[in-house]
């Protein structure tokens, strides 16, 4: 899977920050940068199971040219993860279902150094958010 612009500008981001204190605050800056949740979407079914910290994703979809297109929403109560939810948005939200479903973001997570500097915790709910997206991304596909 190719990335998306929204995912290629954080990376280029990132990669002219020099430490990853500096890192960090700008992850936190891309999370407060999300829409937040209403009530009504902090559900159990939206709730992702793995994280230390709450986080919630949701999930809509829509026909396109090449398939189911989804799209994600997510939030977190903690605001680190609130910033790595709005990384893998940006990486997963409005493609195509298929490619959602065959590719495994952490590679490309951790070619950014991502995940070799996080806690084991939150290393962990990353690997949770993207098994769930590609999950629900693989149930788009089998409809």
């Amino acid at each position: 899977m190719n990335t998306t612009a929204a995912f290629d500008e954080i990376a280029d981001n990132l990669s002219f920050l020099d430490d990853w204190e500096d890192r960090y605050r700008y992850i936190i800056e891309l999370g407060q940068g999300l829409a937040p949740l209403t009530d009504d979407e902090r559900t159990a079914t939206n709730k992702v199971h793995g994280c230390a910290s709450q986080v919630w994703l949701v999930t809509g979809s829509e026909a396109g040219e090449k398939g189911t297109v989804l799209t994600f929403r997510g939030d977190s109560d903690a605001m680190i993860v609130r910033g790595l939810v709005a990384i893998v948005l940006a990486l997963y939200s409005g493609r195509p279902a298929a490619d959602i479903a065959t590719t495994d973001a952490l590679p490309i997570l951790d070619s950014i150094g991502l995940r070799e500097h996080l806690s084991t915790q939150r290393s962990n709910g990353l690997a949770a958010m993207v098994t769930r997206l590609r999950a629900d991304a693989q149930a788009a596909v089998q409809v």
